[in-house]
């Protein structure tokens, strides 16, 4: 069963179908037992009210946190760049070690620095949606702000050469209003499945051990392409990349995110080779 909106075909999100249970049965416990009757709504509030801080919850719109079914594959995943302060770092060490990742890249500094989005797609990186500038309460904006942050940051993109086709939502968090947006713009969302809560950067300290104590196969690992606070921990995260990726070559497969989710993540456009 699809819901048509605006010329667009979208299914009917887990949301919309716990709304009209709720409503059901709601009203049959108000003909049964009216005192029970408003449990079903305040349930489906509780759902509405907690879901966004849940990124793997697909409760508003579909969201892929982990390789299909099966994948013995794991995929890494840089946020929040790019920045002269390490996006050349992390290409060199990639490189190196010849691992491909998917970069989600905020718009703002995207258009800042569109000779690092160059960069990235040279070495065979894939290119993500990431917002804007990286509004953590954006889920709250207006239909309209939320359809403009995401836009631009196509648009500016395209510039480059590249047109992402996922989105990964600022701090994970999702909203009713985002899966309209992601149709008109042709994008999935895509969230994670293991990562080191290392707070952009901030906090790097045994980086490799918190990742591999939650890695399983078919993962999506969420890091940073953000420099450390601090210019004297910068020499402490390439260690700790180094630690990671020598871990992972010894364990596992690390696959492009388009061979483990099996979706394309980015289209070249015409004119552009990398």
């Amino acid at each position: 069963m699809r819901l048509m909106q605006n010329n667009y075909n979208i299914p009917i999100s887990l949301a919309e179908k716990f709304g009209c249970a709720a409503l059901l049965f709601g009203f049959l416990l108000l003909l049964l037992a009216p005192g029970l009757a408003a449990i079903p709504l305040l349930t489906y509030l509780f759902l509405c009210l907690g879901a966004p801080f849940f990124p793997r919850f697909s409760f508003f719109l579909p969201i892929i946190s982990r390789g299909k079914p099966g994948s013995t594959g794991i995929a890494l995943t840089f946020d929040d760049g790019p920045s002269p302060a390490s996006t050349p770092i992390l290409l060199e060490l990639l490189a190196r070690y010849d691992l491909q990742a998917t970069f989600f890249v905020v718009g703002e500094k995207a258009a800042k620095h569109p000779q690092l989005i160059k960069d990235i797609l040279a070495q065979g990186h894939t290119i993500g949606n990431h917002s804007w500038r990286h509004d953590p309460m954006l889920m709250l904006r207006a239909q309209g702000t939320l359809q403009k942050d995401i836009h631009n940051t196509q648009e500016i993109l395209k510039k480059s050469g590249v047109q992402p086709l996922v989105f990964r939502p600022p701090a994970g968090i999702t909203g009713p209003r985002l899966h309209k947006v992601l149709a008109r713009e042709g994008l999935t969302t895509i969230a994670y499945s293991c990562r080191a809560l290392d707070r952009g950067n901030r906090n790097i300290h045994n980086l490799t051990g918190k990742i591999l104590k939650k890695l399983r196969p078919g993962a999506i690992i969420l890091l940073h392409d953000l420099p450390p606070q601090q210019q004297t921990q910068v020499e402490e995260w390439i260690n700790e990349l180094e630690r990671l990726f020598t871990a992972l070559e010894k364990k596992y497969t690390v696959v492009a995110l388009e061979e483990l989710i099996q979706r394309r993540i980015h289209i070249t456009l015409s004119g552009q080779e990398y």
